[in-house]
């Protein structure tokens, strides 16, 4: 019942993740992800222990491939897990685990992966990455938050989305943008609205923790 989406800006270098689901909390589990270096995704009955330990093994210089396949050995509980990585280089890569419940399914790109459990349809990933890959020199914010919107508007799960979460990691150790909704009638639209408001006081905030004497606010 989660659908979501790592993805790599080529111009920028940076790596961030969108995701959606009907349950609460969503940007609390399943995103983990660290600057220069990659990221992960652990979905359906989702352990977050797998995260941190896959971005350990995506530091370490595992590759996408390496790391999902050192991730599924590592858990005896593995056919209940769905998961996906992305590296530093835009490799990628994805498992499902043989008790993950259908509709299920994934869809690669270039320096992006989508994959989704308990779906409307099996075909939502692939819209993700059609609408990631849309337009390539935007704002990698707005191409996850596209691709968002594109799975929702493919059928999206079975159930009613509740919870959606939008995460940007640039060139320092802390995230450009970590933007959540929970308990929301429609949460990617208000998503959607949060970035909005939040974009234009990106570098602001940037500024205030590199070079505080150039930042403008308090």
């Amino acid at each position: 019942m989660t659908f979501s989406l790592l993805g790599r800006c080529a111009r920028t270098g940076q790596i961030g993740a969108a995701g959606a689901t009907s349950n609460i909390g969503v940007g609390a589990r399943i995103q983990h992800i660290a600057a220069g270096v990659g990221a992960v995704l652990t979905q359906h009955r989702t352990d977050p222990r797998l995260g941190p330990r896959g971005v350990a093994l995506l530091r370490s210089g595992c590759s996408a491939r390496e790391t999902v396949d050192a991730l599924v050995a590592s858990t005896p509980h593995h056919g209940w897990r769905q998961l996906a990585a992305l590296d530093a280089r835009g490799g990628t890569a994805h498992f499902h685990g043989a008790r993950v419940k259908p509709a299920h399914n994934h869809a690669h790109g270039r320096d992006c992966v989508a994959i989704g459990n308990i779906l409307a349809n099996d075909g939502v990933p692939a819209a993700m990455v059609a609408a990631f890959a849309a337009d390539p020199g935007a704002p990698l914010a707005d191409r996850l938050l596209a691709a968002l919107a594109a799975g929702e508007a493919a059928g999206g799960e079975h159930g009613p989305v509740v919870s959606a979460v939008l995460e940007v990691h640039g060139a320092h150790d802390f995230p450009l943008a970590d933007l959540r909704v929970d308990r929301a009638k429609d949460p990617i639209a208000e998503l959607a609205g949060l970035w909005r408001d939040y974009a234009p006081q990106v570098e602001e905030f940037i500024l205030r923790a590199t070079d505080p004497d150039r930042a403008r606010g308090g």
